[in-house]
């Protein structure tokens, strides 16, 4: 076997524990919740110096139902919103030296508030039928482009604005110089890197005809890890590969499985993400966080709250961990904050 295939199929399977927060507080202390006042937050990343988050959120009664991006001061809890505020947004990053942030954004879309009009019109018709929530299914907007601005929102300008497909999910590699990101349309998304200020794009990945997204660099800008569903239409697994394009290989190779969300750990031996059981087509999967080392291929389970837990992410000293929650399973997600413990790989 691969050294850095994970054997995963042995050790996700386990039940979850009756008392989830005692299962929880071997690796996660000091539970917070860091977002209220929206109708749903998530998919946060820390500020560098760690006082500030960027998330995307859906504000209330503003008559758009889709995320915008906002930055929260954590000490202060004060909120704004970075964004137009118009169409959908995601995907939002800190700049390494802390003076820009990128996220995706819809808003040049001469069809934005239509789209946001019918969305508020299906809701509410789905309100009135009673109809259970829709099955989450996320649009690969053709008018998505990556923007960068000042951790205000001011001087907004465009990085992909020739793109005629999807451009979103980018982040930053440590050093600042480079934009890992997605592109494509729906069912054939690639991987691409390209200079901060949006020149010299060039492909990363050449896996045609599925979805490779969600990339970060490693710690030190060497390797680029990522999720797709090259092996089965929306049954995801988790690649990594080398920042020039050679070397990629698969850390999950578990078909009964959804792997998402990787994100490094600073020595660029472990990771921590997202996954859950999906053999059983007729049960709810419960999504979790996990850890693995991709030298042992040990694996920790780490959340085992009802409801599900998703998009981790550490901050920058890597004491603390970040992700999006409902955690009782009913209430719209939100953004958490714990204390880490590394799991031992003995």
């Amino acid at each position: 076997m691969n050294a850095l295939l994970l054997p995963l199929a042995l050790t996700l399977g386990a039940d979850p524990a009756a008392d989830w927060k005692t299962a929880e507080a071997a690796h996660l202390q000091n539970i917070k919740q860091v977002t209220f006042d929206f109708v749903r937050a998530g998919e946060g990343y820390f500020s560098p110096d760690g006082k500030q988050i960027i998330f995307q959120a859906e504000e209330k009664d503003t008559g758009n139902p889709f995320y915008q991006i906002f930055v929260q001061d954590l000490a202060s809890g004060r909120v704004r919103r970075i964004s137009p505020g118009l169409g959908r947004t995601t995907c939002s990053y800190f700049r390494p030296d802390g003076k820009r942030v990128i996220f995706a954004s819809s808003h040049g879309d001469p069809e934005a508030k239509k789209h946001q009009e019918a969305e508020l019109r299906q809701r509410e018709e789905d309100r009135k039928k009673g109809t259970p929530p829709r099955r989450y299914s996320w649009a690969f907007d053709p008018h998505m482009k990556i923007y960068e601005a000042n951790p205000d929102g001011t001087d907004l300008k465009c990085l992909t604005p020739d793109a005629k497909v999807y451009t979103a999910e980018g982040s930053y590699s440590a050093d600042g110089k480079r934009i890992v990101y997605s592109a494509g349309s729906a069912g054939n998304v690639e991987l691409y890197i390209m200079n901060a200020d949006g020149t010299g794009s060039r492909r990363l990945t050449n896996a045609p005809n599925c979805y490779n997204g969600g990339p970060f660099f490693s710690p030190d800008g060497t390797k680029v890890i990522f999720r797709s569903d090259r092996k089965e239409k929306d049954r995801l697994q988790l690649y990594v590969i080398n920042a020039d394009g050679t070397g990629e290989k698969a850390i999950t190779d578990n078909d009964k499985w959804v792997y998402w969300a990787p994100y490094w750990y600073k020595d660029g031996k472990h990771i921590i993400y997202t996954a859950a059981d999906h053999t059983d087509p007729t049960a709810r999967p419960n999504y979790d966080l996990y850890w693995s080392s991709l030298e042992t291929g040990k694996t920790t389970r780490l959340t085992f709250a009802p409801g599900q837990d998703v998009l981790p992410v550490f901050s920058p000293d890597y004491a603390k961990v970040m992700w999006t929650s409902s955690r009782d399973g009913r209430s719209p997600t939100q953004l958490y904050i714990a204390d880490f413990t590394p799991p031992k790989d003995e």
